[in-house]
């Protein structure tokens, strides 16, 4: 084989190989807990007034958590404000649990009802993962994507009664695929999405 097809060879087992690794992604969720009986948006002609609390609680050795954070803020503010049915909506960050613990629900009616009033529903969201993952087999298998695993929680602020309280695990990817951070925030959405159905 001359030099000449050699680096034509190489080229073209470089090309392969990349075009190997970028494979089709899928999506799968995994919930656990009480869903919601119905959609979130089941009020005809009226907008439910709403309350989300968040808070990231992470593993001991979870990378980046600030840019973690704010792509999950960005998440939910597109996941709620693109609702049409929640308004007015107010989203807070709660202080991160020293026990791991997330807030009972007295303590978030409470907290929502001295807040606003007249709010109608309290979610609140916990983050405790929420980034890329890779996996390297052998001789070369590789299987990646992006995860997020929330714990969320949804009470009738009016009737002071849960409506649904889930853990769910939602992943995105398959083999050959490898993804980064840019569409974390655009995750976020789709887990919340998963979770809380709009409509029927």
């Amino acid at each position: 084989m001359t030099k000449t097809s050699t680096r034509q060879f190489r080229h073209f087992i470089g090309l392969a190989t990349v075009a190997t690794l970028v494979g089709c992604a899928s999506t799968q969720v995994t919930t656990t807990g009480t869903q919601l009986s119905g959609p979130l948006c089941k009020v005809p002609d009226n907008k439910l007034a709403t309350t989300v609390y968040w808070t990231p609680i992470w593993r001991p050795d979870q990378k980046e958590p600030p840019l973690r954070e704010a792509a999950a803020l960005r998440g939910m503010q597109s996941f709620f404000q693109s609702t049409g049915c929640l308004s007015p909506i107010t989203i807070e960050r709660l202080p991160a649990p020293a026990n791991d613990q997330a807030p009972s629900d007295e303590v978030l009616l409470q907290r929502a009802r001295t807040a606003q009033p007249d709010t109608d529903r309290v979610v609140l969201v916990v983050v405790r993962e929420l980034g890329p993952k890779l996996w390297i087999g052998l001789p070369m298998i590789v299987e990646g994507g992006t995860e997020a695993v929330l714990e969320v929680r949804v009470l009738d602020a009016k009737n002071k009664t849960p409506l649904a309280d889930v853990h769910t695990h939602w992943q995105n990817g398959g083999k050959f695929v490898i993804k980064g951070v840019k569409t974390l925030d655009h995750d976020m959405a789709e887990a919340l999405r998963a979770v809380l159905p709009l409509h029927d």
